[in-house]
């Protein structure tokens, strides 16, 4: 938890007067299931207890304020509730404005403007979802303010809605939901399908997941991802000329293995295959875990990294040098990129007492390899986004 009394300080600094209410959104990772959400599979993502709180007072006009102690050189940008437009100028301002221009546009209007001051602990650009954690922020700072009554799902939803409409960026459901919908020491197993989710404790005894950032920065609406997204679909189109599935996330490997023939382009076959060996993994790893096999989670998660490379090919030599550094240590039990892909973090499930040496031994290899260094955190599972106080 960050020095609450240090933000509301920053805060009366910057808007010269107390702020009335802290919300807090937490970042989120996936465990295993990636690539999975927008092709109709599941996912089984945790929410985290780093992430971005929000530090707010009413106003009596139209008016929000919105400033970051994360873009400070950036100032106050000021926006009108009556003209929510996408505004380069505005740069990450744009993610709550079109939170905002969203509930406006499902009849949940805000009566009155806003001063808000952000912060946020999750590394930028990292791809533990800094975007999706400031966008289910500010749609429960919308939902608590204005006593809308709406249900955390469809906040999700909306808040899914603004990044694929308003920014742009043709994101998958998994990463509002699961920050959305976060529960203490639990994994949300997700079919993005129907939304029909389960939470799984995890029995982390003697273990830590930590997080190693390769710090190569990447773009999500710039990276691969909607062209991966293009050749998923395409790959379904050709399979449902023989077989009647609304998504990839239907197909059992067998079901692939009989149809795949029927995908005129070996890339993409090798894009559906990733897709549907995934999500197969990911039911497999939920199991493991029930069954309290964590050596077997850890190899599935091994697997999963595999197929990003090879089939899915989304992880390039930072995430490929971070992972198989990762799997040389003592004490892992799994490691896998997380995300999108193309930069961003790694996943390990590492034994506690060796979590020490996890990150000496990995560090100056990395460092030498790639000319720059990693940055690692141990982390725990947190609840969803919630007001503070």
């Amino acid at each position: 938890m960050e020095n609450l009394n240090n933000l509301k300080d920053q805060f009366k600094k910057i808007f010269t007067k107390d702020c009335e209410s802290i919300f807090f959104s937490p970042g989120r990772v996936n465990l295993i299931g990636e690539h999975t959400d927008y092709n109709g599979g599941n996912v089984f993502p945790c929410a985290l207890t780093i992430g971005t709180y929000g530090l707010v007072s009413k106003r009596d006009d139209k008016k929000c304020l919105v400033s970051s102690l994360n873009f400070q050189d950036l100032g106050v940008i000021e926006f009108d509730l009556d003209n929510l437009i996408n505004d380069k100028s505005h740069d990450w301002a744009n993610y709550p404005k079109g939170v905002i221009k969203t509930f406006k546009d499902h009849n949940f209007v805000a009566s009155h403007g806003f001063e808000i001051l952000f912060f946020g602990n999750i590394p930028n650009g990292s791809g533990l979802s800094s975007s999706a954690s400031i966008e289910v922020l500010m749609g429960t700072i919308l939902n608590e303010s204005f006593n809308f009554n709406i249900d955390m799902v469809d906040v999700v939803k909306m808040c899914q809605e603004a990044e694929n409409k308003f920014i742009g960026v043709n994101c998958g459901i998994m990463d509002q939901f699961s920050i959305g919908m976060g529960k203490k020491d639990c994994a949300i197993l997700l079919d993005c399908n129907t939304l029909n989710y389960t939470y799984s404790k995890l029995n982390m005894d003697g273990y830590k997941i930590v997080i190693g950032n390769t710090n190569k920065k990447r773009g999500l609406a710039d990276s691969k991802y909607n062209e991966r997204r293009s050749e998923c679909e395409t790959a379904l189109k050709e399979i449902q000329k023989y077989k009647n599935i609304n998504s990839l996330g239907e197909l059992t490997e067998s079901d692939f293995e009989e149809v795949k023939c029927h995908i005129s382009d070996p890339i993409k076959a090798k894009r559906a295959k990733h897709a549907v060996y995934e999500n197969a993994r990911t039911l497999n790893a939920v199991k493991a875990l029930e069954n309290n096999n964590l050596v077997l989670f850890g190899k599935l998660m091994n697997e999963s990294h595999i197929s990003l490379r090879d089939d899915y090919e989304v992880t390039g030599i930072e995430l490929d040098t971070l992972v198989s550094l990762a799997w040389e240590c003592d004490g892992v039990v799994g490691s896998r990129m997380t995300g999108a892909g193309f930069g961003g973090c790694t996943v390990s499930i590492v034994k506690e007492d060796c979590v020490d040496k996890f990150i000496s031994s990995i560090t100056p290899k990395y460092t030498e390899k790639i000319g720059y260094e990693p940055s690692f955190y141990i982390v725990s599972i947190s609840d969803g986004t919630r007001k503070l106080s």
